[in-house]
């Protein structure tokens, strides 16, 4: 397939996934729900350039890792913990291309806030809900997507921070929406922001290039 129209290929089923599937059977829509996820990755490996470098990989791996979690988020915890070690290798990528400024840093002022805001959030409506083994993993979930979003801040990578903002934004609205309160149109908002989320960081992939 040309790089080219993968793209639209990704697009397309995006949007079938999310405005057409209907919910039932469960597998048939878990099999579109993989689909975009599958092109994506495709699009990332086509986007490796001749001369590669580990960052490449590392990001090849989160993607397959979040694939993985697509799978198995039914089952919450196993998907929570393919996503955070899919976010750990987003992590170990953009380290390995980090640049450290005040401006750069200046995105903790607003990654915090949001963390520390969902987080006591979650917390609250975990107790509450007498589900006290999912604190630990959902706060160390936060801290790593925080993580995650500040590294790719630090990178300068527009691709990269684009890509990791909209991940947050799609992970807020999932934990929001299924232990605090009720989102209308909490699907759409989760899978769109998730899908160019990846997309993104799948196009990192070529701004990426071998240093001399």
């Amino acid at each position: 397939m040309r790089i080219k129209l993968i793209p639209i290929f990704i697009l397309f089923f995006s949007c079938l996934y999310i405005f057409i599937i209907p919910t039932e059977p469960q597998s048939v829509k878990l099999i579109f729900k993989l689909i975009p996820m599958g092109l994506i990755i495709l699009y990332a490996i086509r986007n490796i350039p001749y001369l590669s470098r580990r960052t490449h990989y590392l990001l090849l791996f989160g993607l397959v890792f979040s694939m993985i979690g697509d799978g198995t988020l039914h089952w919450f915890v196993i998907g929570l913990s393919a996503f955070l070690i899919g976010h750990l290798f987003y992590i170990s990528a953009f380290v390995r291309e980090k640049t450290t400024t005040l401006p750069r840093l200046a995105i903790l002022l607003i990654l915090l806030p949001v963390g520390i805001r969902i987080g006591s959030k979650l917390v609250s409506s975990l107790q509450a809900q007498g589900e006290q083994a999912l604190i630990i993993p959902v706060i160390l979930y936060i801290t790593v997507i925080v993580a995650m979003g500040l590294t790719a801040a630090l990178t300068g990578n527009p691709y990269a921070i684009i890509g990791s903002m909209l991940f947050i934004f799609s992970d807020s609205v999932l934990a929001w929406n299924k232990f605090i309160g009720s989102i209308d149109y909490s699907d759409i908002y989760i899978m769109t922001t998730y899908y160019a989320a990846q997309f993104f960081m799948a196009t990192a992939m070529k701004t990426i290039i071998k240093r001399s």
